[in-house]
């Protein structure tokens, strides 16, 4: 191909790649060219030749580090709303005294997207290029992603408040509001994805899981449900149903390759053969499940399965920021300690999980994930030069073990720079900071 054909929009050039890709490259002193979103070319630099792909702009990114940019499989980004509102208590607890009260009072529109613009504030500013969440009003999270340059998949949220008493006219109109819902996203914004998101098996009525699973299905969206968070939702779904949670959920024929099971702390081998055998996708979310003491997840074994599996930070009630670096280091230390065994869960198959595995949990491998040659360019570089990142032995390590979303310097979604020296180009800042402020307010006067 001519990279000479057109002028590039960004020429990055220098520092060390790493590219995630199949053959897993590291190239030293690389260029990478983008345009009109994608990338170009990416081979080693040849410094007399710059000059002729006439980019618009070049990043130098010597003494850095350039990867793919990170994927947060799971969130509820408004929820940064309730950051340290209700820490230290069990799940239960957690949810149904302080959470769900909360947000019964709280959470409207212009709440979810000042949180919705915050919390992306804050993964743009640690790495994080795409994120999958799931809420309440959610087309103003889908709006706030648009807006920043986020890319995003946004699943509508859906919980009954009795799950023994869902008459037939509730279950019409949730089919409604998720058909109307889709049908907004599905054309619109192609870094939106929409999604539909049942809360969990405990909270949602048999009928409501069917209805929206099959309406996800029709419309080939993914669908996203809590899964065996606790050893107490276990007990809860097999004294309602007779069943455990994961094969409950395939006794309503809810899980197949397009569902993305979250957590999955509580699961026999059993289980494990069933996601595997369905192609179910899992959403790892280790420092939320740590917090709330809800359990550890079998993600060895899942891997050993041929299971999917991507990491999410969960919302900022439960864990409480939406740092990757911060969830790749305690995935990797949590499955040694739980094994006993220091070599379970390497740095390069946990930075695996952060990119690539996150891309096929979310379906959007084809996209993102690796940094090659016609696939969209959503990339980040971290600065090494760095007293905490000196010195570099093994680079995968270093990302996992010692860096920290506070050592990325820019990052590129979709070929365009939304965050560069560590300033966001795509919001003011102190405004959104200012919003959740004033929020924040309102909601401790009612607490």
């Amino acid at each position: 191909m001519n990279h000479c054909s057109a002028p590039l929009d960004i020429l990055i050039q220098g520092g060390r790649l790493l590219s995630l890709a199949e053959d897993k490259a590291i190239i030293e002193d690389p260029l990478i060219g983008i345009r009109d979103g994608e990338i170009i070319f990416v081979e080693k630099a040849h410094a007399p030749l710059v000059s002729l792909y006439a980019p618009k702009e070049i990043i130098h990114a010597e003494g850095s580090v350039i990867l793919p940019g990170l994927i947060n499989t799971h969130t509820h980004v408004p929820m940064v709303c309730f950051r340290g509102l209700a820490d230290d208590l069990p799940l239960m607890d957690w949810l149904h005294k302080h959470i769900f009260p909360a947000e019964r009072k709280h959470v409207n529109r212009e709440m979810v997207y000042a949180g919705a613009m915050l919390g992306i504030a804050e993964m743009l500013l640690s790495g994080t290029t795409t994120f999958c969440d799931g809420y309440f009003f959610e087309s103003s999270v889908g709006r706030a992603a648009h807006e920043s340059g986020m890319r995003c998949v946004a699943g509508m949220g859906f919980l009954d408040e009795d799950v023994e008493s869902v008459m037939e006219g509730q279950i019409e109109r949730l089919r409604r509001t998720a058909e109307k819902f889709l049908g907004k996203w599905v054309p619109a914004k192609p870094m939106i994805t929409p999604a539909l998101f049942c809360h969990s098996p405990y909270t949602c009525a048999p009928q409501t899981l069917r209805t929206v699973k099959e309406v996800a299905r029709r419309h080939g969206v993914p669908f996203l449900i809590h899964v065996a968070e606790t050893r107490d939702e276990r007990a809860m779904i097999k004294d309602r149903y007779g069943y455990t949670p994961v094969n409950y959920l395939n006794s309503l024929g809810v899980l197949d390759g397009m569902t993305v099971a979250v957590h999955c702390n509580w699961l026999d081998a059993g289980e494990i053969a069933c996601l595997a055998a369905k192609g179910v996708k899992v959403s790892h979310n280790p420092q939320s499940n740590m917090k709330l003491a809800a359990g550890v997840a079998p993600i060895p074994d899942l891997l050993a399965a041929g299971i999917d599996v991507g990491l999410g930070t969960d919302g900022c009630a439960s864990n409480n920021d939406h740092d990757m670096f911060g969830e790749m280091d305690s995935t990797a230390k949590l499955h040694k300690v739980i094994k006993r065994d220091p070599s379970i869960m390497d740095a390069p198959t946990v930075l695996t999980m952060a990119t690539m595995g996150g891309a096929r949990v979310l379906g959007l491998d084809r996209l993102i994930g690796s940094i090659e040659v016609g696939k969209k360019a959503d990339l980040i570089i971290v600065g090494l030069n760095k007293p905490h990142l000196t010195p570099v032995y093994n680079i995968c390590s270093h990302l996992v073990y010692a860096a920290s979303g506070a050592d990325v310097q820019t990052s590129i979604i979709n070929g365009k720079i939304v965050m560069q020296d560590r300033r966001l180009l795509t919001m003011d800042l102190e405004e959104v900071m200012d919003k959740i402020t004033r929020i924040s307010v309102d909601i401790k006067l009612s607490c």
